[in-house]
């Protein structure tokens, strides 16, 4: 198999910028946008990278994705914030989000904000370092009210998205960033295997009549299959039980979602900020973290693994890489960005 082309993180970040500003977004909005689809592949999520890129500039061209200003403010307590993102872009309201939590969780030890109404908000991953750089704990979770992909444990009608949760936990040395969703698998991944033509490895789908199913080509189906909760066919319960605190985290708090008519592809969403400073200290916290790290990096590997990892040690030493030697995107990527290139008079960035 041929290696992926590589290309410059900081021309990517460059082009992207450029795409999203000939579609119709200001400079500040389309470069939080670009930079957090290139993290996002930088850290190996491709699927939520810059393999969205395509996808968000057509959300601009047909309206479905705001263009210009603000986000309106529902509810300002000292740590409770909730938004109306008036359906504009989902990393600049996320990365917004931060900047307006970061001083009242520095003030009050926590602070929280719940936004609905945003668009797609890309790789949860990619705004973790933001805040543990800050010395931060991050909880970050999203859902989308318009999209109904995962049936709940049990039953053969989807009724959630996969309900990804993330959380950037600070360290002495590399922080722990966990991203996970409440479903096996997710949108992204069934979609990309089902235009290519293949399937999953094990059952982690279910076909309209609730049989397991490694073909995503029942989502496609009339009428259609789900994925999994988490925990697939004999623990789902567990991912069941996550989605729904997601929901109650997102929609509930935010004050809109599954029970209102659906606005389109996008998200509620949900972050907090935790100082540990205001909790037991910042010595103490990463202590205990970092006894964590080593009780489990030096864990006896069972056969087959080559050694233990804690969440965020290949994402980070992915990104070490690519930062030096060029992002190697997925070979579904470049071909869609090139075409959008050339629609927009502007070329894409050369393969090292």
């Amino acid at each position: 198999m041929a290696s992926p082309e590589r290309f410059s993180a900081v021309e990517l970040k460059q082009f992207s910028t450029q795409l999203l500003q000939k579609a119709g977004l200001p400079l500040e909005p389309a470069a939080s946008v670009a930079s957090t689809l290139v993290d996002g592949d930088l850290l190996g999520h491709d699927t939520h990278g810059l393999a969205l890129l395509a996808p968000y500039v057509k959300e601009i061209e047909k309206g479905a994705m705001a263009t210009s200003g603000e986000p309106e403010v529902v509810s300002d307590r000292p740590a409770a914030l909730v938004w109306d993102g008036r359906r504009l872009p989902g990393p600049w309201l996320v990365h917004r989000g931060i900047d307006a939590l970061i001083p009242r969780a520095r003030e009050l030890g926590t602070a929280s904000l719940a936004i609905h109404h945003s668009h797609h908000i890309a790789c949860l991953a990619a705004y973790l370092l933001r805040a543990t750089e800050e010395g931060f704990l991050m909880v970050l979770s999203s859902s989308d009210p318009a999209v109904h992909s995962v049936a709940p444990f049990g039953g053969t009608q989807a009724v959630f998205t996969p309900n990804p949760i993330a959380a950037g936990i600070p360290t002495s040395g590399t922080p722990f960033l966990v991203d996970i969703s409440a479903s096996i698998t997710t949108n992204g991944m069934s979609n990309r295997l089902h235009k290519a033509g293949k399937q999953f490895e094990e059952e982690w789908l279910l076909d309209a009549q609730g049989n397991p199913s490694r073909d995503p080509a029942v989502f496609a189906a009339d009428p259609p299959g789900t994925i999994l909760p988490l925990g697939g066919l004999s623990a789902g319960h567990k991912g069941f039980g996550l989605a729904v605190l997601i929901e109650a985290l997102t929609g509930g708090l935010s004050g809109f979602g599954r029970a209102d008519p659906p606005a389109g592809w996008g998200a509620t969403v949900f972050m907090s900020l935790y100082d540990p400073t205001a909790f037991g200290g910042e010595a103490a916290f990463k202590r205990q973290m970092d006894h964590i790290a080593e009780a489990c990096r030096t864990n006896p590997p069972r056969p087959g693994v080559e050694k233990v990892r804690m969440p965020g040690d290949r994402g980070m030493a992915r990104r070490a890489e690519q930062l030096e030697q060029g992002v190697a995107l997925h070979p579904t990527i470049a071909p869609a960005l090139r075409e959008a290139a050339q629609q927009y008079g502007l070329t894409f960035p050369t393969a090292v």
